[in-house]
């Protein structure tokens, strides 16, 4: 993961020595060398993939002369993907951005006891339906939890909760003629109220944190709107930890806001494909190679 970047670019390079000093961890020979069971561990995915994305976005910058205001008009992230847009934003710095997230990473790791919470993706139901879902499958249990976590595109929806609970949203979901349900591999049950430990640390973090506007304004998972203020921002940072991530929401704001294209920075093409389901209207590409640097620089 980001090795081809590293060997490509310097400044790439100069991007994972940042993160390694800011963090006392040598978590660019993770992501280059593995073990990946270590790698995918919530603590290290989430600096590493934060990591990428700005080692692109750096590159991007030195190389092709990218410029946030007339190239970049908007920034967005998915979950995670907020502190590296910021970063990218000049919003925080890259140091203090990886810092937060290995922060962030460590606490929802250890947030709720293995096995106990889970999420699940519903495909086929709207957002509605899956929360319908979701609590009728926590209605008669009250020490239970399952919630609507990710609004991710049209008919793909993902719930959070305690791990019975969601089972029994997915049995609901079938009854509700969901296409698929699927139990997701991560180790705990983000974007739930279960995370509320978690956001009373990012609240701390981020009170002690130096925040600037961002250069241009972050369209934000908790509102689905357009924020530059750094108060708000840390607001929405806190409260986005408990609350649903409304990508699909976020990117139909892009669209009113007249944005044309979405480039989708770093590892993956997860966010691509959502974006094209939202609206396909949308160009939309991926880039996270060299290759595909290049490419995009080209179009400068």
């Amino acid at each position: 993961m980001g090795r081809a970047l590293a060997e490509a670019f310097l400044v790439a390079r100069d991007v994972f020595e940042e993160v390694d000093e800011a963090l006392s961890q040598c978590l660019s020979h993770l992501m280059f060398e593995g073990p990946e069971s270590e790698l995918v561990l919530t603590e290290n995915a989430q600096p590493a993939l934060l990591a990428t994305s700005l080692a692109v976005i750096r590159v991007l910058e030195a190389e092709g002369g990218l410029v946030f205001g007339r190239h970049v008009a908007y920034v967005a992230g998915h979950s995670l993907g907020e502190y590296s847009a910021l970063a990218a934003a000049r919003a925080v710095a890259v140091s203090t951005a990886a810092r937060l997230v290995k922060l962030r990473g460590r606490t929802m790791q250890k947030a709720v006891p293995p096995g106990e919470g889970a999420m699940a993706a519903l495909l086929g139901l709207n957002v509605e339906a899956a929360r319908a879902s979701a609590v009728a499958a926590a209605r008669n249990t009250p020490d239970e939890v399952c919630v609507v976590a990710n609004d991710n595109a049209p008919e793909q929806v993902v719930v959070s909760g305690h791990h019975r609970a969601v089972e029994r949203a997915i049995e609901i979901a079938r009854e509700l003629q969901a296409r698929r349900s699927i139990i997701l591999p991560v180790s705990a049950p983000f974007h739930s109220p279960l995370m509320a430990p978690v956001a009373e640390v990012m609240e701390k973090a981020l009170d002690a944190t130096a925040l600037h506007p961002p250069l241009v304004p972050l369209v934000a998972n908790l509102s689905a709107s357009a924020i530059s203020d750094p108060a708000e921002i840390k607001r929405q940072l806190v409260g986005q930890v408990t609350a649903m991530v409304r990508w699909r929401e976020s990117v139909l704001y892009l669209r009113t806001a007249a944005v044309e294209e979405v480039v989708e920075i770093g590892a993956g093409r997860v966010l691509a494909g959502l974006v094209k389901r939202i609206d396909p209207a949308l160009a939309i590409r991926s880039v996270g190679t060299p290759v595909e640097i290049e490419a995009l620089i080209k179009e400068f």
